[in-house]
């Protein structure tokens, strides 16, 4: 773990819609939503881009410490704010970096013009170039979901809850809002994640699911992945 990066704890918990409102009333008092949660949360779309080893797919599932995903998110389908995101995880810690894309980019990108990152003042676009010219990097998988944000400033504590999750089809346009999507988690289930940097107070520890039945490593490309598999291989007509 390098001293220039600070990771972040991050723990997630698999839960039920119920058990989702139950925490939200025991943190209103503590905790505040996100001030650009408007009408309580927001849609987050995110394109994640694979290598041709699809590295960050068998390195998940394989349980490796170290690992890294790229990934292009933007929100409620919007081009107001294009970010490509690079995130580490080291065990249950993360770090992520992320650099500015414009919509044009974005579609460059996509059509496989990948020569402007190379040029970009940020070094995440330049490393990005790296990968795909190197590894051969390309989307894989579009993941969408609503999210529930609330905020600790002690601490620097985010809490959300991610409902609806689901795999976006039909093309790699993120910013088509109108993509089928297919549903990846049971019924009435939503992903929790917790993320602190410098501690979990203790009044937010109480109100956490136990972790001995509900501590996952969840992840939601991995579910989004596997349910869009069948589009990229003929594992799909072995398999029905």
């Amino acid at each position: 773990m390098s001293k220039a990066e600070k990771y972040r704890n991050e723990w997630k918990y698999l839960i039920d819609i119920a058990q989702k409102e139950l925490i939200c009333r025991r943190l209103d008092p503590l905790l505040h939503l996100d001030k650009h949660a408007k009408d309580g949360g927001y849609m987050i779309r995110s394109l994640y881009f694979e290598d041709y080893y699809k590295s960050s797919y068998e390195e998940k599932d394989s349980g490796i410490l170290r690992r890294k995903k790229y990934r292009i998110r933007i929100y409620n389908c919007s081009d107001k704010s294009i970010k490509l995101e690079r995130k580490k995880k080291y065990g249950s810690y993360i770090y992520k970096e992320s650099a500015p894309l414009t919509r044009e980019e974005v579609y460059k990108i996509l059509d496989g013009d990948y020569g402007f990152l190379l040029k970009s003042p940020h070094s995440l676009c330049r490393e990005f170039y790296i990968e795909c010219m190197s590894n051969v990097m390309r989307p894989r998988t579009i993941v969408d979901y609503e999210r529930e944000p609330w905020i600790l400033d002690e601490g620097t504590v985010r809490i959300t809850f991610d409902m609806d999750v689901r795999a976006a089809v039909g093309s790699f346009d993120i910013f088509d809002s109108t993509l089928p999507a297919l549903p990846v988690l049971e019924p009435g289930k939503c992903v929790m994640e917790v993320k602190f940097t410098e501690f979990l107070p203790s009044f937010v520890r109480e109100v956490l699911p136990d972790r001995a039945s509900e501590f996952t490593a969840v992840s939601k490309y991995v579910l989004c992945y596997e349910k869009t598999e069948y589009m990229n291989s003929f594992k799909y007509w072995y398999e029905n």
